[in-house]
């Protein structure tokens, strides 16, 4: 599932902690499901709860929402359009004054076409839902930001540098 690897390598990129210490993120598939129809192809779609887990996470869940937010909103833009407007829910653990472990869950699709060649090979390709429309986090996917501060402090940065 491609969706899944492409959470990851954001949160990797995007918290600092979680780069220096990636063992504690942890991402399960919860509730999984294929939808598919009787018809002339074998096309489905992948359905399921993504449950993102930061253990042991010392700073703030903005570090973490942030940049989840701006990671649905190119690739399931339609969970920011629901209209209780929630595309993210999350719980926390609160282990001290600084630490916490942190889960989110997202609902993920994830659409499969599957093809039949002439020479009777299936290609199969995970297509893309990538929104092109004007983002509303305009970067924060690693395509544009550098760094991130809150109150005054870096709180996360991009592995590259901005695209001019």
């Amino acid at each position: 599932m491609t969706k899944i690897d492409s959470l990851r390598d954001l949160l990797l990129r995007a918290v600092p902690s979680l780069r220096a210490n990636p063992e504690t993120l942890s991402i399960f598939v919860d509730r999984g499901r294929v939808a598919a129809r009787a018809g002339a192809t074998m096309s489905f779609e992948y359905r399921y709860t993504a449950n993102l887990v930061a253990q042991d996470f010392a700073g703030s869940p903005d570090e973490i929402i942030v940049p989840v937010l701006a990671w649905i909103s190119r690739h399931q833009p339609e969970l920011m359009a629901k209209p209780n407007g929630e595309p993210i829910a999350f719980e926390a653990e609160l282990l001290d004054a600084d630490t916490s472990d942190l889960s989110l869950t997202i609902e993920l699709s994830e659409r499969v076409k599957v093809e039949v060649l002439p020479n009777g090979d299936r290609s199969i390709t995970h297509v893309s839902d990538d929104a092109d429309t004007f983002d509303r986090f305009d970067g924060l996917c690693g395509v544009n930001l550098w760094q991130l501060y809150l109150n005054n402090e870096l709180s996360a940065e991009s592995a590259s540098q901005p695209r001019p």
